[in-house]
């Protein structure tokens, strides 16, 4: 097998840099001069658009019945095993529903899986990104806390159906 001996030589104004550091100046004054998109956080929010990935709730029906069915899809397909679910038997049209939903906020990374593998859409990534806790308890969601009304995820929901 022969090699290709091929050299490459630069030209005097690549030897030099002049025009490559006047290009790397030009570049950084325009972001200088640039409009700033500073935002004063607390007393000015950030509405997420619909495609924005926070924290993951489960979805209440209007009438008060929970989506999930316990299959337990979202805490095997979870990489960082966040999820935990325990399923229990119901006398209602569903079969199952889950007796115990945590998830661990901490260990959450917010890649959707959870979200994508639900057959039930039960499962969605809300417009939440204000997580801050003082303990480690307050970081585990039961179901208590991760239940959220279909109305406020209704942006969430078109938007999947929409983009499936």
């Amino acid at each position: 097998m022969a090699t290709v001996d091929k050299k490459y030589t630069l030209t005097f104004w690549e030897k030099i840099y002049i025009p490559e550091l006047v290009k790397g100046m030009k570049l950084t004054l325009e972001q200088m001069l640039r409009k700033k998109d500073t935002r004063q956080y607390p007393e000015e929010r950030w509405t997420p658009p619909p495609s924005f990935r926070g924290a993951p709730v489960l979805v209440l029906e209007e009438n008060g019945v929970e989506r999930c069915v316990a299959c337990g899809l979202c805490s095997r397909v979870c990489p960082a095993l966040a999820i935990d679910v325990q399923a229990a038997e119901t006398a209602d049209e569903k079969e199952r529903y889950p007796a115990r939903f945590e998830i661990n906020m901490l260990r959450c990374i917010f890649c959707g899986f959870c979200e994508e593998v639900c057959p039930e859409e039960a499962i969605v990534m809300s417009n939440r990104y204000e997580l801050a806790f003082t303990e480690y308890a307050d970081a585990i969601f039961d179901k208590d806390a991760l239940l959220t009304p279909v109305a406020e995820l209704r942006p969430r929901l078109e938007y999947l159906r929409a983009h499936r």
